[in-house]
């Protein structure tokens, strides 16, 4: 599945997991598994325990069979492919990997590959396992790097060249300047929550900066994937639901997201 410059943009909102809060539940249906809840509301939602440990494959066909048909999952490449093995000498892992997560079929909509803060810029290993998850997958690559290597010249040719969309965070770790963008067909961002990470709650006003910055871009044609990761502070949900229905009067926080040129 690739995306296709002259199709309609699209926004794929969700959280990295499908738990729904107490203090949401209300925004759900009540009846379903977690995951049939949260898809009857949000149209994507991010895989982060594929990072820590693997899945079956029966596991992933289950939830591609939970979710209705226009539902994308992003999947987290594990870390014994990016952290632990350095992404060097990983085909049998990036097989393995793919014979699991493979089977979310046509609901399978971006993988995600981060890499650790001290891991600066390598070329070949990271050429080579952006070619095998493209062969294998046939997905849209989103790439979050936390090391200032990985914002040079040379890092976003790599990328350019891959076919790897750069991944727009917040906070965006070891970025020592605006976002640099490497596709012209998808969006990925990644809120981890400020001022405290994976706990803060963005404000209505920059939540609503967000939303009109994704606004354009989708009507330019592009996919654009956000999700919110503040999740341990139970903040994603909320967030994430403000940004597909929310409304507000104070001005949005242009200072914020929109100083990026993207």
């Amino acid at each position: 599945m690739t995306d296709n410059a002259m199709s309609p943009g699209r926004l794929l909102v969700g959280c990295a997991g499908w738990s729904v809060p107490k203090a949401d539940a209300a925004a759900f249906p009540v009846e379903g598994s977690h995951l049939e809840r949260y898809a009857a509301v949000f149209p994507a939602v991010e895989i982060n325990s594929s990072f820590y440990r693997p899945h079956r494959p029966a596991t992933y066909a289950k939830w591609a069979a939970s979710v209705p048909e226009g539902f994308r999952f992003a999947v987290k490449v594990p870390r014994a492919i990016t952290h632990d093995a350095r992404m060097e000498s990983v085909d049998t892992l990036v097989a393995q990997f793919a014979a699991e997560a493979g089977q979310l079929g046509d609901k399978l909509g971006a993988l995600l590959v981060q890499l650790p803060p001290k891991f600066g810029f390598v070329d070949e290993p990271a050429r080579r396992l952006f070619g095998q998850l493209h062969e294998l997958f046939g997905c849209v690559v989103a790439f979050e790097a936390r090391h200032p290597s990985w914002f040079s010249d040379a890092a976003t040719e790599l990328l350019r060249e891959s076919s790897v969309v750069r991944v727009i965070a917040d906070p965006a770790a070891g970025q020592p300047g605006p976002h640099v963008p490497t596709s012209e067909q998808s969006v990925y961002v990644r809120l981890h929550g400020s001022p405290r990470i994976y706990y803060s709650r963005y404000s209505p006003a920059y939540v609503e900066s967000v939303r009109r910055v994704l606004a354009r871009q989708v009507a330019a044609g592009r996919t654009c994937w956000c999700i919110f990761d503040n999740t341990a502070g139970f903040e994603a949900v909320p967030n994430a639901l403000e940004l597909m229905h929310g409304q507000y009067a104070q001005p949005p926080d242009e200072t914020a997201i929109l100083s990026a040129p993207w």
